[in-house]
């Protein structure tokens, strides 16, 4: 079988990269396109993924920026499946794979675990053949995308604990950062300013930054998402905070830390499925799965930076491992 996957952002190069695997030990042909967006070249590059970048770039902030990349990529897409054969397309979030799928007769499956992102979901549930989901979310709100119960495939627990399953870290992560492992080692990761379900700003985010920036208690590794983002915090000039210049190997720092404060969702959902305390400062809606964490006290809301817990980390909680096998099966149908 011909299995074509997209990749448009960062959080689905982990996501991808145990079921391509699955896929051809089991001799399947993969094909993988991608967009350049927030490192997701990088780590490609570094999980030894080929691909090939498939049309325009993030179409920004802006809804008229979005909607002319959109466009563009659509068009570019269609260029590139046409006459290679696709059985299947494969898709975590990325709506145009579904959409050129549907124009092309090809069979596909549309992933997500963030409900409220509701245009670009209503968009890919309407075209894709199989929407595969956590089964936290719940139906009505899946119906509402135009996901009919016909459509779903429903898993247990987060896609983390599938992805991370067989994960074990590299402690090294640490050093080659010049991390000093005898401060409070917390790891930040910035908000999605970009995204269209995240169009308010952050009131929280700047105060963690100047409070865990200037404690020399703490080293911060921070990872932004975009380069205005790395240099607007680098610009900052804190002591305590570590802006890498490129993509890392985030789950095995995010296993050798202490803390993690994120603004965004995958990287909150890592430190839970690896046994990191984990505070949240997402300013947008909260979806089912990361509300479901917070009622189990897995994941902790921050609405006011001196209630963060700063402390060395004694204990790890136990780790769920899920086969992402089950993943894979309930896309390919």
């Amino acid at each position: 079988m011909r299995v074509w996957i997209d990749i448009t952002n960062s959080p689905h190069v982990p996501f991808f990269r145990p079921l391509i695997d699955l896929l051809r030990t089991r001799g399947h042909e993969v094909t993988v396109s991608a967009r350049e967006y927030a490192q997701t070249l990088e780590l490609l590059d570094d999980a030894g993924i080929e691909h090939h970048v498939v049309g325009p770039a993030h179409g920004g902030a802006s809804a008229f920026g979005k909607a002319r990349a959109l466009g563009g990529r659509l068009l570019a897409l269609r260029r590139f499946a046409r006459g290679r054969g696709f059985d299947v397309a494969l898709s975590h979030a990325s709506h145009e794979l579904p959409l050129t799928a549907r124009s092309l007769g090809i069979s596909s499956a549309y992933a997500f675990d963030y409900e409220f992102a509701r245009l670009q979901h209503t968009l890919g549930c309407s075209a894709t053949t199989r929407v595969v989901v956590p089964d936290a979310i719940p139906v009505e709100r899946l119906n509402r995308l135009r996901a009919p119960e016909w459509k779903l495939r429903r898993y247990p627990g987060l896609k983390e604990e599938y992805y991370l399953g067989g994960f074990e870290p590299d402690p090294a992560v640490l050093d080659a950062l010049g991390v000093d492992r005898s401060r409070v080692v917390v790891v930040v990761r910035t908000p999605p300013d970009v995204s269209v379900y995240h169009r308010h700003g952050n009131a929280v985010f700047p105060s963690v930054l100047q409070r865990l920036g200037s404690d020399p208690g703490v080293h911060a590794v921070v990872l932004p998402r975009t380069a205005e983002q790395r240099a607007a915090i680098s610009g900052l000039r804190l002591p305590s905070l570590i802006v890498p210049e490129r993509a890392i190997d985030a789950p095995s720092l995010v296993a050798s830390a202490d803390l993690v404060v994120s603004a965004g969702g995958t990287m909150n959902r890592e430190a839970v499925a690896l046994g990191v305390p984990v505070y949240t400062v997402f300013a947008g809606t909260l979806g089912a799965v990361d509300a479901a964490l917070e009622s189990d006290g897995r994941l902790r809301g921050l609405t006011a930076v001196d209630d963060l817990d700063l402390r060395k980390r004694t204990t790890t909680a136990e780790r769920v491992r899920r086969d992402p096998a089950l993943l894979l099966d309930l896309m390919l149908g």
